[in-house]
């Protein structure tokens, strides 16, 4: 079964899973066929979840049958386009520009990766497009991501199918 995310409005989404309903957020610029690095937008797509990360200091980890780590202080994933490592993991400091993985504001406190311009990697074409939980009960945009309230992040992974479930965005 596949995880079915559209837009209501702008960054505001609704995905459906297993029969079940949930409001979400998307990139600040809502939803995209043509997603570049930077734009803001969630890319259009049918993305496999590959690994789930979370914070040990603030959280347990989540039952799932996807490969499941904890982050740590030095995790990053590497977001500019001429280097090398684009769109990959990373270990802080690193020379190119990168995300802190390692967040103070909760966001990924759970945090999972897709396969989003993974194979191959395309300089520019968007990179770190995770599902990750929300910023809030007001669902404020994300930066393309695409983002849940922790339960319903939670309840979503325990019941996830790697081998069939996909996450489809558009």
């Amino acid at each position: 079964m596949d995880l079915l995310v559209s837009t209501i409005d702008g960054h505001l989404g609704r995905a459906d899973f297993n029969g079940r309903t949930y409001d979400c957020a998307l990139g600040r610029t809502g939803i995209a066929a043509d997603k570049t690095e930077g734009d803001g937008a969630s890319p259009v797509g049918r993305f496999r979840l590959t690994r789930v990360l979370y914070r040990p200091d603030r959280v347990t980890p989540p039952a799932t049958s996807l490969p499941c780590a904890a982050l740590t202080a030095t995790d990053g994933w590497c977001d500019a386009p001429e280097h090398a490592d684009y769109n990959r993991a990373v270990t802080l400091p690193h020379p190119a520009g990168c995300e802190t993985m390692w967040h103070d504001d909760g966001l990924y406190d759970i945090v999972v990766l897709t396969d989003h311009n993974s194979d191959p990697v395309v300089a520019g074409n968007g990179s770190g497009i995770f599902v990750h939980i929300a910023g809030g009960a007001d669902y404020p945009p994300t930066s393309g991501c695409v983002a849940f309230a922790p339960d319903d992040l939670r309840e979503i992974l325990k019941d996830w199918k790697p081998d069939e479930d996909r996450l489809v965005i558009g």
